[in-house]
C-alpha cells in the first residue's frame, strides 16, 4: 500500500497550525490535548493526541506532522481536534 506519509521535504514548506486559526478554532484544535475544554469537547479522552490519530501523516516520533484535515499546515503531535479519529 503506498504510504500516507508526506515526505519531509514538502513537509518543510508547511507552517505551523495555530490554536487561534478559524478553522482550528471551529474543530476545537489545542497545540497541547492536555489542555482540551472538555466542558466544550466531549468527546476527547485523556491519552488521544494527533500523534496517535489517524489522520496525522507526521513520521512517528515527528514534533509536528501534515493532517488530512488542515491542509498546507502543520499540527502539533501533541495536539488534538474533534475530527479525532484513533488510528485503528
Amino acid at each position: 500500500p503506498a504510504s500516507t506519509k508526506v515526505p519531509a521535504e514538502v513537509q518543510a514548506s508547511l507552517s505551523p497550525l495555530n490554536d487561534d486559526d478559524p478553522q482550528a478554532k471551529a474543530l476545537g484544535y489545542v497545540n497541547d490535548a492536555t489542555t482540551v475544554d472538555t466542558a466544550a469537547q466531549p468527546r476527547y479522552e485523556a491519552g488521544q493526541a494527533c500523534a496517535n490519530c489517524a489522520l496525522f501523516m507526521g513520521a512517528e516520533g515527528d514534533e509536528r506532522g501534515p493532517c488530512s484535515i488542515f491542509p498546507g499546515r502543520l499540527v502539533s503531535a501533541t495536539g488534538w481536534c474533534s475530527v479525532y479519529a484513533p488510528k485503528g
